[in-house]
């Protein structure tokens, strides 16, 4: 399959060089030029089917033209090695779980899927892989867990100094081997600014072979589909419309939801839930598009004032704003809204973590405006990854699982850095020397 810039349809490349590049030249993300779409018969066959066998189907339909059925079956069995359980927390209202990964949030999907093909791709490939990543918190931990290890390939994280959790922040500075970590003195955005100057910079790129693991890069944006089709699957039969309201920050989550529903899925509506980082929902409700210096707030992994992926939800629709307008709501939310969630849905007897809580508040609002919808809000981390905002909400201790607790045992090594562009780049030009 060949996928074109979205900045330019006439520029078009093969899955290798979409994937190793991760960025267009022009600074477009890389789209399927097809959207496959899956037989409604296939789809009706689903319930029956496991995680992983839909996943054969999904990633087939897309990759079977680049990639052997085997190379397809180790690639869907390395990504879906845990579950996503969807559990109901009140009348017409599901949690979708996506956080029982190693790193406990929903970027492990799309970092074991990134790692294993990138993996795939540069079996022939003599040269080193740079891998550059900005995180506001949850990318820079699934990324560097996923990509642990893996030859050929060293990961750089570049995160906001003091904009992190401190769980968050372990679970990616304390690793080493083939993970570096980069504390920018700035706000997230001027991390992405970084690490999109340098796929840009010249100079470099004719060294160095740079991609990204970011959402930008379609092997960690579209593994994301997976868990619509299987959460679709595992809902109860129903007459009522579907609707599902996604936290969002880059919004590679949500296209990837509208990726699934292109491809077939019968998914009727979505909502796009954030914080005080209220670009998109703005836009939806009729205002010009416009970056904003991002926010600080509770959901730390959703302050992001320049979302990355929202040229990809043009795209889907062909570049029709009003067809996205109609397809998709959205809400945005304060942090004492996002605090009250969590009170509110322990009562319930289900603990949110801020990200979620903002997911249940968009369900809610969207479904009191349209009454008779069945409703799916994505849960994209444990509620103890955040557990300071959690238990300051809740009055009570939350649980670490095991794993979690392991990474605050190890010690913090970060190279402190300004947001200059420079000092990267002087950076980066000396890692070979």
């Amino acid at each position: 399959m060949k996928f074109y810039s979205t900045n330019n349809s006439e520029h078009q490349v093969g899955l290798a060089e979409a994937v190793i590049k991760g960025l267009a030249p022009d600074q477009g993300l890389y789209m399927p030029i097809v959207i496959p779409q899956l037989a409604p018969k296939l789809l009706a066959k689903f319930p029956e089917m496991s995680f992983r066998e839909i996943g054969y189907e999904v990633i087939g339909a897309l990759f079977s033209e680049d990639l052997t059925q085997d190379q397809i079956k180790n690639l869907v069995d390395h990504t879906l090695v845990f579950d996503a359980p969807l559990v109901k927390v009140e009348d017409d209202i599901y949690s979708l779980e996506l956080f029982h990964g190693p790193t406990l949030a929903f970027k492990d999907f799309g970092a074991r899927f990134c790692s294993k093909l990138m993996s795939l791709l540069l079996e022939d490939s003599a040269k080193k892989v740079r891998v550059l990543v900005a995180t506001s918190g949850d990318t820079g931990s699934a990324v560097a867990n996923g990509f642990l290890g893996v030859e050929g390939v060293e990961v750089i994280i570049l995160f906001p100094k003091g904009k992190v959790s401190e769980l968050q922040e372990k679970q990616f500075t304390t690793l080493g081997q083939n993970i570096t970590s980069i504390e920018v003195d700035g706000v997230f955005d001027d991390c992405q600014r970084m690490v999109k100057e340098a796929f840009l910079d010249a100079e470099l790129n004719k060294n160095l072979l740079l991609t990204s693991a970011n959402s930008i890069n379609i092997a960690r944006w579209i593994p994301q589909a997976l868990y619509y089709f299987y959460a679709f699957s595992r809902l109860p039969k129903t007459s009522k419309k579907i609707v599902f309201s996604v936290p969002s920050g880059n919004f590679g989550n949500l296209a990837a939801g509208i990726l699934a529903q292109r491809m077939g899925l019968p998914i009727d509506h979505f909502v796009a839930a954030t914080n005080l980082n209220k670009v998109v929902p703005e836009f939806l409700a009729g205002s010009e598009f416009k970056s904003m210096a991002s926010i600080q707030t509770v959901s730390n992994s959703m302050d992001v004032g320049n979302p990355s992926n929202f040229p990809r939800l043009l795209a889907l629709y062909g570049g029709n704003e009003g067809m996205l307008k109609v397809n998709v709501d959205g809400f945005f939310y304060d942090d004492e809204k996002t605090i009250e969630a969590i009170q509110k849905v322990k009562k319930q007897g289900y603990i949110l973590d801020p990200h979620g809580a903002v997911g249940y508040l968009g369900l809610l609002d969207f479904r009191s405006k349209n009454p008779g919808y069945l409703g799916v809000f994505l849960e994209t981390a444990h509620p103890g990854k955040f557990r300071d905002v959690v238990e300051k909400a809740l009055g009570a201790k939350v649980v670490l699982p095991e794993r979690l607790s392991r990474f605050l045992k190890g010690e913090k090594k970060v190279i402190p850095m300004g947001k200059g562009f420079g000092e990267f780049k002087a950076y980066l030009a000396g890692l070979d020397h």
